[in-house]
């Protein structure tokens, strides 16, 4: 597998104008490499403090060695990446360089991971890939486990990840139905009493359900799933009374569930069944006094085995770079 090979040329006396190049084969990738108006590049230069000069195929890195040196992994990833087909995103050079400066890039399991393609989740409209080391152990836990959990902050993937495998599941003969379930509780503000029909009142909370499923069905055969049932969105209450054999179950946003909903939702897995459940423990909007059903488990099932647990954390943001360092920032205050 080709990619830039980093060489020192030109050591001059200041600290900052030494040069290292690196030298990638093919032009065409280089250019996605680079982005648009060489936006990377720029991205690159504003997070690391480095300069960039672009010359051909190659790149000369002109800054202190560690920045360098980081650049160049960071750089030779995102090539690899594009050398085995996959598309390069902006989001991916901010992850690639929280993970290399974590020590996690320096593995061959990170190098493979966005390679091999071991973890991809394949559905009818796209093919979904982990695209951190904690979204890999998350998928292979999903794939292992009956009961699998996945806790963790905002824009870590934790829902999309699990639609999607519900999805594959599903085209691929395993189960029957794919059941989808959230509880129905207002996040710290009191919308009222909304109009129309039971669907229409509990849609809203339901609705980034829908946007993943949009994003892996066509909007014709997810409308002809929903319709016979095949495919079922409803809120947790709902669930209450009910053994889901052959399913794929999900539960999202388990923070905001009960501890006795929750011990109700996880009897409901039946025969033939797998069952998933996300949540993010910073974000509790029971009221005060009542615990968070998902604390609740994840303290009392922990020990259990054919239970995967699985945790997320900033650096497994894969939305804007900047809900990282919000989440960070929230962080680190709670941890005063």
């Amino acid at each position: 597998m080709a990619h830039g090979v980093l060489t020192q040329t030109n050591g001059g006396k200041e600290k900052l104008d030494k040069s290292n190049q690196l030298e990638f084969a093919d032009n065409k990738l280089l250019i996605d490499l680079c982005g648009e108006f060489d936006r990377n590049l720029a991205e690159l230069e504003n997070k690391l403090a480095i300069q960039i000069v672009r010359r051909g195929n190659v790149l000369d890195l002109i800054g202190d060695k560690s920045s360098t040196e980081t650049s160049a992994q960071v750089l030779n990833s995102l090539y690899q990446r594009l050398e085995s087909g996959k598309s390069l995103e902006y989001s991916d050079i901010d992850r690639e360089i929280r993970l290399i400066l974590d020590g996690a890039n320096g593995s061959t399991d990170h190098m493979e991971m966005f390679s091999n393609g071991l973890f991809d989740i394949r559905t009818r409209k796209k093919t979904v890939e982990p695209r951190t080391e904690a979204q890999r152990l998350f998928v292979k836990s999903l794939t292992n486990n009956e009961l699998a959990f996945g806790i963790g902050p905002a824009g870590t993937g934790k829902t999309y990840l699990a639609v999607a495998f519900g999805v594959s599941k599903y085209i691929a003969g395993e189960v029957d139905k794919i059941i989808l379930s959230r509880p129905a509780v207002e996040a710290g503000e009191k919308l009222g009493y909304l109009p129309g029909d039971m669907k229409d009142k509990v849609d809203p909370y339901m609705q980034p359900l829908y946007d993943a499923l949009n994003d892996f069905l066509p909007a014709k055969q997810l409308a002809k799933l929903i319709e016979e049932k095949t495919i079922e969105i409803a809120p947790l209450a709902f669930m209450r009374g009910r053994t889901l054999a052959h399913s794929y179950i999900m539960l999202d946003e388990a923070q905001n569930a009960t501890t006795m909903q929750m011990k109700m939702f996880l009897t409901r897995l039946g025969e033939g069944s797998r069952m998933v459940i996300t949540g993010d423990r910073s974000q509790i909007d029971l009221p005060n006094g009542v615990r968070s059903g998902l604390l609740d488990a994840e303290s009392l099932l922990a020990t259990v085995s054919q239970i995967g647990f699985n945790y997320f954390t900033s650096k497994d943001v894969v939305r804007h770079p900047l809900v990282a360092k919000i989440i960070e920032a929230y962080e680190n205050r709670n941890s005063k």
